[in-house]
């Protein structure tokens, strides 16, 4: 067994062969909490909670760190806009990410440290920079030499001379203008902490590779993000933690963008989804199949139809797992193992579409054997489904999901005995031959969004997809 990745950094698969004999440490850039999040921030955290199943699958013991930067330049405008502390707007959306994490049955990470609580580390990174001769203090701030480093731009693929660093207000006295800062110097009315060459907050980057030093010491497995963050981001990490002198991340891996019309789905452009409102209009395990199973390198371009098409083949599955479970007369445990194409598709870069592929084949075989009433084939085909959604974190059986029904849990009872009521008068049009009546209810119950399935216990009922 070998599981191959995508490194963004050797720009090909690689096999995965993990620092430590049995154990994955994986880093992923959490939320910048100047606002809630919108499916595409989801989206990221979703990708890495499969890869993090997968390897647990596997056998691995993984260490998932997943940050919270907590302040930055978004997060003290909004601050100066609304009229609240920066510290007030921050605590209310990072709630809003784990509320919206939890929804869609991402795990909790091993650890989720906050950028403003390890300042310290920060101090003790821009030392060993500054003494090294890799970064410098001016008028409070402290910028990384970006010439000093020969490795910079490796991973993002640029050349330095054609080079256009981000730069933002207040940067003064750099050396190059490619130069980016690690510290910026306190300016009136802003958060600030005190260090060596003055108050001041930390910059983007370094909040990073402190918190990964940390947490995972001189070198890690696998530094995760979206593509958006290669460069600056991204770049500018690797700059620091490896001028610092640690080794870094072996593994770069990055997930794709959900897109509208076309454009990445961003709050600059107004164009975002918010997770808050598709819970309330989706189920949120529908939300988790749209968003999780497009394979983590390709773009999902957003659509009311494109949700719908998840909802109905999503539907297809569990109506099969209910079936299944009337049928056994109890829960069907998931088998120890997924069948080996399965394990095949996941272990070639977390392919997801072509594993997927194997969870809707073995549901048709399952309901092959529903039809010609052989209960232990079709029980077999439930174990080995329940183990495949179980690593993609679908399955409607898993206790996460107790509480989520289709659309309305507190009116489920209700709803259920008004339907039993018009399918006894089915029934009784059936027993009396009247089908004409019979078949009238059904396209009636039809219409008003349910599907009756009939069984040999009798019909029962779902709700359609919309």
């Amino acid at each position: 067994m070998t599981i191959r990745l995508y490194d963004t950094s050797a720009r090909q698969i690689r096999d995965f062969t993990p620092l430590v004999p049995g154990c994955v440490s994986i880093y992923l850039c959490g939320a910048t909490v100047q606002a809630a999040p919108h499916i595409g921030h989801i989206r990221s955290g979703l990708n890495f909670d499969i890869m993090r199943r997968w390897f647990e699958y596997r056998g691995y013991d993984v260490t998932f760190i997943r940050n919270v930067t907590d302040i930055d330049d978004k997060i003290i405008s909004k601050s100066a806009e609304q009229g609240r502390p920066w510290w007030s707007i921050g605590y209310d959306n990072e709630r809003a990410f784990n509320d919206g994490y939890d929804a869609l049955g991402c795990l909790p990470p091993t650890y989720e440290p906050r950028a403003t609580g390890h300042i310290p580390e920060m101090i003790e990174m821009m030392r060993g920079l500054i003494e090294r001769g890799h970064a410098y203090a001016v008028d409070g701030n402290v910028y990384f030499d970006v010439r000093s480093f020969d490795g910079y731009l490796q991973l993002s693929n640029q050349e330095l001379d054609n080079l256009l660093q981000p730069s933002g207000e207040g940067e003064t006295g750099k050396r190059d203008q490619r130069d980016f800062a690690m510290w910026k110097a306190v300016k009136p009315g802003e958060p600030s902490w005190e260090t060596p060459w003055g108050r001041g907050r930390p910059g983007w980057h370094l909040e990073c590779s402190a918190m990964a030093h940390k947490y995972l010491g001189s070198a890690f497995d696998i530094h995760g993000g979206g593509l958006d963050l290669i460069f600056p981001h991204h770049e500018n990490e690797i700059a620091q933690a490896q001028a610092f002198g640690d080794e870094f991340a072996k593994y770069w891996v990055h997930n794709a963008w959900v897109t509208k019309k076309g454009e990445k789905m961003s709050k600059s452009l107004g164009n975002s989804v918010l997770v808050s409102k598709m819970v309330q209009e989706w189920r949120p395990i529908v939300l988790r199949y749209y968003l999780g199973t497009p394979h983590y390198r390709s773009m999902i371009e957003y659509s009311e139809e494109a949700l719908r098409e998840a909802e109905s083949a999503f539907a297809r599955i569990e109506g099969f797992v209910q079936r299944v479970v009337e049928k056994a007369g109890g829960v069907v445990e998931p088998s120890a193992e997924v069948p080996p194409a399965f394990a095949d598709a996941m272990d070639d870069d977390l392919g997801v579409p072509q594993a997927l592929a194997i969870v809707h084949t073995t549901v048709r075989q399952g309901n092959s054997a529903l039809a010609a009433d052989d209960k232990e084939a079709a029980v077999a085909r439930l174990a080995e489904v329940r183990a495949m959604l179980g690593v993609l974190g679908l399955d409607p059986l898993d206790p996460h999901w107790a509480g989520e029904s289709d659309r309305g849990d507190d009116l489920h009872g209700v709803v259920d005995t008004l339907v039993r009521m018009v399918l006894d008068q089915r029934e009784g049009a059936r027993a009396r031959r009247d089908w004409a009546a019979a078949d009238a209810i059904r396209d009636q119950l039809g219409q008003s969004g349910l599907v009756i399935e009939d069984g040999p216990q009798g019909p029962r009922w779902t709700l359609g997809p919309r």
